[in-house]
């Protein structure tokens, strides 16, 4: 059992002394922040909640046994607003030969048609949903490939796994097909069905510049009106700058006067518009009420990729910009070694740490760590997780690290996770686990 550096209290009722908050994810508490956004506070949990939060040395010792954590980063259990449960794991049965999107495409594709059972998808969600937990995180939402027979089998899966996570991780999901298929009607009513038996409220597809796009997208958009669903898209993950989806969504969204949430994922081709046209897409993304989340590791995998030739650009979307015109934007995990991305670990620490080095994150505004925490909670409508307030259940990640350059040089692998004030097993699954399905090949 591996439960990190620090030792928790047995006591019900104990103290997390002299603790380092991120002040942006902190709520309902008078504190004042360093240069680097970083309060400096006493925790008080009592049965498994957060009692109080105050400035260091003002907790009483009568709060219970106290544990100094002598500077070191706490955060809240984490929030992945953007990930492919159902795509994990799959690379040693099945890689990308290239390392492009096409080669990605094609590939996870063939390994669906002939692998994709209920029991290979359950194991390899579930392996994805341990690490996860065991690197911190307290919410997720999935894609799930809903394309013909895939849709009988992988939503009731998603059901299961919710089930089997309630209380350590919340699961949510969206449907993921490409926007062509909105024009087949047979297809929608499968979809919508399987949303609607098993799904969270959220209904979404990957759009492409097709001639009927705006047709396309009335469709989606009229059948999120009448069933009550939130949108979720992936969006223009390309670095062709004829590829302006995301405008299309915004002018959908406007002209529909659309009040549900939408999330807009990867955005890529944003950062390679002409400064003006730039400009008006994001005006229209604000003003349509669009979230964007940005996926900063496979982007940069797979982006820019050709050949031997040295990538030019870093993959992401236009992030800075977006947040300062007042877009909600946020990171998250994305592909988890499959063709996608042949690495990654459902570790948000790891991709606050990746997504500050590819979006440079770290000479601006302090609050870069809401968009793994708050950010993505408010789209996913979990306002109880990615912030740490009184009374919410003290679900926690503790670390050594003092300030964010410490928190950033390494991968603070010692990490304690606490859920509900109880540091939890981070020991994470061996891989060796999911040989018996990688002895396959699509």
């Amino acid at each position: 059992m591996t439960t990190g550096f620090a030792a928790i209290p047995a006591s019900t009722s104990y103290r997390l002394t002299n603790a380092r908050s991120p002040l942006c994810l902190i709520e309902r508490a008078d504190l004042a922040a360093d240069r680097d956004g970083l309060a400096l506070v006493d925790l008080r949990v009592e049965d498994g909640r957060i009692a109080s939060i105050l400035p260091a040395g003002t907790e009483a010792p009568e709060g219970g046994p106290g544990l100094d954590l002598d500077g070191g980063i706490v955060l809240p259990r984490l929030v992945d607003a953007h990930v492919h449960l159902d795509k994990g794991h799959i690379w040693p049965r099945r890689r990308n030969p290239d390392g492009t999107f096409m080669g990605a495409l094609e590939n996870v594709m063939a390994d669906r048609e002939a692998n994709w059972t209920s029991e290979d998808v359950r194991a390899r969600m579930d392996f994805g949903l341990r690490c996860a937990f065991a690197h911190g995180t307290s919410a997720v939402r999935t894609h799930i490939d809903s394309l013909g027979k895939q849709i009988g089998i992988s939503w009731p899966v998603l059901a299961e796994m919710r089930a089997e996570w309630a209380g350590r991780v919340a699961l949510q999901a969206s449907p993921l097909f490409g926007i062509q298929f909105a024009l087949d009607a047979e297809h929608m009513k499968a979809v919508t069905r399987a949303v609607k038996a098993h799904g969270d409220g959220i209904f979404g597809c990957v759009t492409y510049m097709i001639p009927e796009l705006a047709e396309a997208l009335d469709i989606v958009f009229r059948a999120a009106i009448e069933n009550g669903f939130d949108l979720d898209f992936h969006v223009d993950e390309t670095n062709d700058p004829a590829a302006r989806s995301l405008e299309y969504i915004a002018e959908a969204a406007l002209r529909h006067r659309f009040t549900g949430k939408i999330l807009a994922g990867h955005c890529c081709s944003l950062a390679v518009q002409a400064p003006q046209d730039e400009a008006r897409i994001i005006a229209k993304v604000r003003e349509a009420g669009i979230a964007v989340v940005s996926l900063p590791m496979c982007n940069m995998y797979l982006q820019d990729r050709d050949g031997g030739r040295t990538p030019r650009w870093r993959g992401v979307t236009a992030l800075h910009e977006l947040k300062a015109a007042g877009v909600a934007v946020m990171i998250a995990s994305d592909n988890t070694r499959d063709p996608f991305y042949a690495y990654g670990d459902l570790d948000l620490v790891e991709v606050l740490r990746e997504g500050t080095r590819i979006l440079q994150l770290d000479h601006g505004p302090t609050d870069f760590a809401a968009m793994i925490a708050r950010a993505p909670a408010a789209v996913m409508g979990v306002a109880d997780k990615g912030v740490v307030a009184p009374g919410l259940s003290a679900d926690l990640i503790l670390t050594r690290a003092r300030d964010w350059t410490e928190f950033f040089a390494r991968p603070q692998a010692d990490r304690t996770v606490l859920v509900a004030g109880k540091a939890i097993d981070r020991t994470l699954p061996d891989y060796r686990e999911l040989d018996h399905l990688m002895s396959k090949s699509a």
